[in-house]
């Protein structure tokens, strides 16, 4: 068993809607990392190549103006594998390090027209290990993203550790937490758009209950950011600097900050994780294990 690691958390804003200036950025931060000696990386929520806060801003009646920003997020969206992932691989290998990428992804096996909020899993070797697909879009961003199935709710063994991945509000429901905890998930990369109170104490509450370290990365992203053409800028209030502070943190298995949280800045955290924490949290309390009480409850998945 590992005993003890590095990992980060890159709080980072991405050239937005620009997938070759973000990719490019992600590769020097995940060399950066590497350099600094850690072993798992994981970025914000769709850092490729930004999130679309103008759901929240638009109204569905302005048809032509989704239409348009549709249009660039697809154009600016990442395919598995494609030229993009070959060059977070590269990084990857170089570095040393496991990776968490979140992204929009394309559907390139289907219609090559909708867009998955995603995150990708890149192992030390530079190689992809799996995908997981958001379950569930919330509120605007129904408009956005299709619905990701069960058959990505998966942990990967890693020089890290044992890592899953649930994105932003999907940490909110219980049953796609219970199917990362019986996989025995170590790590929980929890990449959001949620920077709130109330977020922080949900994720602490995650870690005790699942017994494991929980990586919650937010972009950390202002106005200026965004770039002038895209008019959907001029809708925030003119004295708002930043639309996402980030407050990314890292959580031990008790529920108790390692780092964090960072507010309104872009930096790549750093935190030790001691993984014998995991089997010292559990003794009292495991929720996949002598908690789990499958003599009176029972779970499962529907894959298609």
């Amino acid at each position: 068993m590992i005993k003890q690691i590095k990992i980060a958390a890159a709080q980072l804003a991405p050239v937005f809607l620009n997938k070759e200036k973000t990719i490019e950025k992600a590769c020097g931060a995940i060399l950066e990392a590497g350099k600094n000696g850690a072993k798992l990386v994981v970025f914000p929520e769709v850092f490729i190549s930004g999130y679309p806060d103008w759901v929240w801003l638009i109204p569905n009646s302005k048809g032509a103006v989704l239409n348009d920003m549709y249009i660039r997020l697809v154009e600016s969206a990442v395919s598995v594998p494609d030229d993009s992932t070959d060059k977070l691989c590269r990084a990857a290998k170089e570095a040393g390090i496991n990776v968490v990428m979140g992204m929009n992804e394309r559907n390139t096996g289907q219609s090559n027209a909708s867009l998955y909020n995603s995150l990708l899993f890149i192992n030390s070797e530079g190689k992809i290990t799996g995908v997981h697909r958001k379950l569930m879009p919330t509120g605007g961003e129904r408009l956005i993203w299709a619905q990701g199935n069960g058959t990505t709710l998966k942990a990967y063994d890693t020089t890290a550790g044992k890592i899953a991945g649930l994105i932003c509000w999907e940490n909110y429901m219980p049953l796609a937490r219970t199917a990362i905890y019986e996989t025995g998930a170590q790590i929980l990369a929890a990449p959001t758009w949620d920077k709130s109170p109330n977020w922080l104490e949900s994720m602490k509450h995650i870690a005790r209950e699942g017994g494991l370290f929980v990586i919650s990365t937010c972009m950390a992203i202002k106005k200026n950011n965004i770039p002038d053409e895209f008019e959907f800028k001029n809708l925030y209030p003119a004295d708002k600097e930043w639309i996402n502070t980030g407050n990314s943190c890292v959580i031990d298995p008790k529920g108790k900050l390692l780092t964090g949280p960072v507010d309104a800045q872009q930096e790549i955290l750093y935190a030790e994780l001691n993984m014998k924490e995991i089997i010292e949290a559990k003794r009292m309390f495991d929720v996949a294990g002598h908690y789990s009480r499958p003599d009176v409850f029972n779970f499962n998945i529907n894959k298609p």
